[in-house]
């Protein structure tokens, strides 16, 4: 069993993973045997946990990249082939939010969080496909979505719409690559806990939410675990177009 999910071998690429769970989710693929190539806007703490993991045995990288620029993602990913080889396995994780109303937005408020998280998601995806199909090689692709794909809730209208676009295209995607051997499916988080989120968690409105999830607690990152190994290695060969929800039952909870 620990040889279907590890991934020796194996080239992984994390957006958004300066922090949060993008860092997180580096960490556990490391360990799992990959080399990674952290990508994100702030090369420093990029840099540092290329260190950290470097410095834990493993083959790390970063890189600097801007995913709503396509010049940007393809200059990143030569890089990453340069420095550790050609990504086989792609986590789309960079995300943007916004709390406002759709009354009080406007259309640069919109641009800033469908960019990042819909547009920059299909960048990556795109650019990672298309080396790996020249090279005639399967790779996996993992979409970074959350249980607001299927669900709403108030003044955070793009970030919504954004990441049901992101359930639809990693359906499409899967649909078009499959004949390739390239494998997408996504990842949609419930309420998990990190740095950015524990002082609104702690307030009486953030115990409120808290205390609508059926587990009646928050998710830790460390509860995505199985599901991230399990796409990213080949235990989930039979699986592409599918979304694992990892949420503490959030979803089912009543309206």
């Amino acid at each position: 069993m620990n040889e279907l999910f590890s991934l020796a071998g194996k080239t992984a690429l994390v957006t958004g993973a300066a922090g949060g769970l993008g860092a997180h989710f580096s960490r556990t693929l490391a360990k799992a045997g990959a080399r990674v190539v952290l990508a994100g806007r702030r090369l420093a703490p990029l840099q540092a946990l290329a260190d950290e993991l470097t410095g834990a045995g493993a083959q790390a990288a970063a890189v600097s990249m801007d995913v709503t620029s396509e010049a940007s993602v393809q200059q990143a990913l030569d890089q990453a082939r340069e420095a550790v080889g050609l990504i086989d396995i792609a986590v789309c994780n960079a995300g943007a939010a916004l709390t406002k109303t759709s009354l009080q937005m406007d259309s640069a408020d919109w641009d800033s969080v469908v960019d990042v998280n819909l547009k920059g998601c299909w960048l990556v995806a795109n650019h990672v496909a298309k080396r790996l199909i020249d090279a005639r090689k399967e790779g996996v692709v993992i979409n970074v979505s959350s249980i607001l794909g299927y669900r709403v809730a108030g003044a955070v209208l793009p970030y919504t719409v954004s990441k049901a676009g992101l359930e639809q295209m990693t359906r499409a995607l899967a649909l078009e690559w499959a004949r390739h051997g390239i494998r997408v499916n996504a990842l949609a988080p419930g309420y998990v806990e990190t740095d950015l989120n524990q002082e609104f968690f702690a307030s009486e409105h953030g115990q409120a939410m808290i205390r609508r999830i059926p587990q009646r607690r928050l998710g830790n990152p460390r509860d995505l675990d199985g599901a991230l190994l399990l796409l990213a290695s080949d235990a989930s060969r039979y699986m592409t177009g599918s979304s694992i929800v990892v949420d503490g039952g959030h979803l089912q909870s009543t309206l």
